[in-house]
């Protein structure tokens, strides 16, 4: 029976350990980086996980994080899902009034995978985008990227 190699076992070893690390890593750092509550103006975007198959509804939570109200020039909160490229694909029908976010509110909307035109997304890389004002009409934005699978 042959020995095995000391540097094989420490190879493998080190392997091991590396990976799990990483996993551990990437784990952690996947959707819980989406809502971190900071003093001043600042607004989330929660999605459940960010690779969803074709055709799965997407429950997008935006949330004030911050700790002064957000207003918005409509009721869709400034939610737009587009392409990386910019083009836009969503946006919620809403009322054209001024909403306002209060700190640690939030508000949810479903996008079923519809473009504006009705006809069915396509697999890829999508970006949602929230877009409002604090109190000294500075704009507040945020974006995440979410990935569209067959």
């Amino acid at each position: 029976m042959k020995k095995v190699p000391r540097g094989l076992i420490i190879a493998i070893s080190v392997g091991v350990l590396a990976g799990l690390t990483l996993g551990f890593f990437v784990n952690s750092q996947s959707n819980h980086e989406q809502l971190v509550f900071q003093l001043g103006p600042s607004i989330s975007i929660v999605t459940e996980k960010i690779d969803f198959e074709l055709g799965e509804q997407i429950y997008i939570k935006i949330v004030n994080s911050g700790t002064v109200p957000l207003t918005f020039s409509d009721a869709s909160y400034g939610l737009k899902v587009t392409g990386l490229d910019g083009v836009l694909f969503y946006t919620p029908m809403a009322a054209q009034v001024i909403s306002t976010l209060e700190p640690m509110e939030e508000k949810t909307f479903v996008w079923d995978q519809k473009r504006m035109d009705n006809s069915a997304s396509l697999e890829g890389i999508y970006k949602i985008i929230v877009e409002g004002f604090d109190h000294d009409n500075n704009k507040v934005k945020k974006s995440i990227v979410i990935n569209l699978l067959k």
